[in-house]
């Protein structure tokens, strides 16, 4: 099996920015997804709204969208993109009565663009950004959360 060279990489193993100009412009999109894991009383004050520095899926959400547009500015090989669109959502996990035990909060992103390269990275940053987000809005009231299992779950060209 040949041994495939790293796109990021020169001959001289240097890092350089790949070149996408021969490339043709085509609809691309990109779905990332990531999860949270914070206490059930954590997640109940964050869907009624309870959160002492405020609404946090909407901050989330908009962080995300942010962060996916400064993705260039963020990642120092990635090409900056004019994203077309960005889409984060949250899937909250059924609480059951009485609950003591962790869960985990699913953030997904979906990042559309008509372009030479992929959206991937794009959607990525708007997972990472929303969790962070999350994080930082409820660490007062929640020492235990974790960010896990940030991934791509589908790319279209």
């Amino acid at each position: 099996m040949p041994k495939r060279s790293l796109t990021h990489l020169d001959a001289r193993g240097a890092a350089r920015m790949v070149d996408v100009g021969h490339k043709p412009v085509t609809r691309r999109q990109a779905i990332a997804e990531g999860f949270i894991t914070l206490q059930p009383a954590t997640l109940r004050a964050i869907a009624d709204e309870e959160v002492p520095k405020g609404e946090v899926l909407g901050a989330a959400r908009v962080a995300g969208i942010m962060a996916a547009k400064r993705t260039g500015d963020l990642i120092p090989l990635c090409h900056p993109l004019p994203v077309e669109s960005v889409q984060v959502d949250f899937d909250l996990p059924m609480l059951p009565a009485g609950g003591k035990r962790p869960v985990r909060l699913r953030i997904k992103a979906t990042a559309r663009i008509s372009a030479k390269t992929g959206v991937e990275m794009e959607a990525l940053t708007a997972v990472c950004a929303a969790a962070l987000t999350i994080y930082d809005m409820c660490k007062a009231i929640d020492r235990t959360m974790v960010i896990d299992a940030v991934r791509l779950i589908q790319k279209t060209k």
